[in-house]
């Protein structure tokens, strides 16, 4: 009697052991949606926040190399305090119609997606309110999920903020040499002046640095970015009417 006593106890805790593994896995993946949600559903939230002047948002590379250990450069300026110059450089080198999108330029994002499906190699067709998004929120990682991501990200950005705080954002987060963020460190650190006081040729090699500032130096140019710093210096002479959004 004992013995069968000891075995009918025994059968309900085979059970329940059996049981739990399932639970936890459950609550595992529960945990898992919520997370993923709440890292989709943050910048969202921020992007708000971020429109306020007093907040100097930081990007994920900027994380990234604190996590890391490592130090960077980075001094926030204000719009005012950056060359006009600069930002037109800037604007017709990376975005030539941002002051005319909803922060997607559809008729070149269509292009790109032409031409991949056609198979043949594609052109960047990133606006500077995508690459904002990216920048604060996503991997560098270059994927088709990514850029899914960043498209409603640049429409929000772009309703929420001015065209001002936009240009403003871009410019204090871009990474324009290994470690060295945002307009005036890059400034400093390439010519040796704030950038209030950049000159136009300066300018434009800094605007043509910014598609790979890890290869390219804008104090030591190539002959390849002296060739293209000399066709955005001659854009950004003529780009009255694309910046009116700016300085208007």
């Amino acid at each position: 009697m004992a013995k069968a006593k000891r075995t009918a106890t025994e059968t309900p805790r085979r059970k329940g052991s059996a049981r739990n593994p399932r639970s936890w896995v459950r609550r595992g993946v529960g945990w898992l949606a919520f997370i993923v949600m709440a890292v989709l559903v943050l910048p969202y939230l921020l992007i708000p926040l971020y429109a306020w002047n007093q907040v100097r948002p930081v990007s994920t590379l900027m994380l990234a190399e604190t996590a890391s250990g490592r130090s960077y450069e980075r001094q926030w300026v204000d719009f005012d305090s950056v060359a006009p110059v600069l930002v037109q450089s800037v604007m017709m080198s990376e975005d030539g119609q941002f002051c005319t999108h909803s922060g997607i330029d559809w008729e070149a994002l269509n292009l790109v997606i032409d031409e991949a499906l056609d198979g043949e190699a594609t052109r960047g067709a990133s606006t500077i309110a995508m690459q904002t998004a990216k920048n604060l929120f996503l991997p560098r990682t270059r994927s088709v999920v990514r850029k899914a991501l960043e498209i409603p990200m640049a429409m929000w950005m772009d309703v929420v903020w001015s065209k001002r705080r936009l240009m403003e954002i871009y410019l204090n987060i871009a990474e324009w040499a290994p470690g060295v963020y945002g307009i005036e460190a890059a400034a400093q650190a390439y010519f040796g002046v704030p950038a209030a006081k950049l000159s136009a040729r300066q300018s434009a090699l800094l605007a043509v640095t910014l598609p790979n500032p890890i290869k390219r130096n804008a104090a030591n140019p190539s002959r390849g970015m002296l060739r293209l710093a000399g066709i955005i210096e001659g854009r950004a002479r003529q780009s009255g009417a694309y910046i009116k959004c700016l300085y208007d």
